[in-house]
């Protein structure tokens, strides 16, 4: 079943969050997911192991190495709806291996020009691995941790310079947002997440779901292009 990878070489731009609310998202909608932790970090098995993780939802993490990415891949996308996978933040073997084996990849970009400059990096790395692969890797960016209020001259000359090199980016940005970091102290979905606690809480969970909404008619849009 289809591979979600999400990737950057620099670290810290919201690659765990993001897949761990891809990955409850879906599961919450009845389908089997299956996370690949594949951070030296292990964010998303810390958040497996709160209270609250949907049924259906699985975080696999033990013995996944460079080694053993490519076969840990095809053990559970042949058991799970989805699969999510959460790499490190680096341009490293395990990285590559699982970008080849992927159906999307997601790149998660702050507005900050390093992120876009390790974004770009990212992208000439899914390029080089197209060729080892010999098939097309689509990929798509995340503008992450934004504003939901205020768009900073530092975004928009990012997004009008992704937009000039006609780029493929998410009209949904993920914002900053109390609640995903709640995710990782409570546990849980965002959906049962106590509201009196979090603020703001409703205002995640619709940017949640419309992320996830436009993220898996894009998977399906990759999926059709290879078919």
């Amino acid at each position: 079943m289809p591979i979600i990878a999400f990737c950057s070489p620099k670290g810290g731009v919201g690659k765990t969050t993001a897949s761990v609310i891809t990955a409850s998202e879906l599961a919450q909608r009845g389908a089997s997911v299956t996370i690949v932790d594949c951070d030296p970090n292990r964010g998303a098995l810390d958040w497996s192991r709160l209270p609250g993780v949907p049924a259906g939802l699985d975080v696999v993490w033990d013995g996944v190495t460079e080694e053993t990415i490519t076969e840990v891949l095809e053990e559970v996308s042949a058991r799970s709806t989805f699969v999510v996978c959460d790499l490190e933040g680096n341009a490293s073997l395990m990285v590559a291996y699982a970008t080849g084996m992927a159906d999307l990849v997601v790149i998660p970009v702050q507005g900050s020009q390093l992120d876009a400059k390790q974004a770009a990096r990212q992208m000439r790395l899914i390029k080089a691995q197209e060729k080892m692969a010999g098939r097309p890797i689509p990929f798509v960016v995340l503008l992450n941790r934004t504003s939901p209020t205020i768009v900073g001259r530092t975004q928009r000359h990012i997004e009008g310079k992704f937009g000039e090199l006609a780029l493929p980016v998410l009209a949904t940005r993920l914002h900053d947002r109390e609640a995903y970091r709640a995710l990782f102290s409570i546990g849980g979905t965002l959906a049962a997440l106590p509201e009196k606690n979090v603020s703001n809480l409703p205002a995640a969970v619709e940017n949640a779901r419309a992320f996830v909404a436009e993220l898996t008619e894009r998977l399906r849009a990759s999926l059709k292009e290879v078919a």
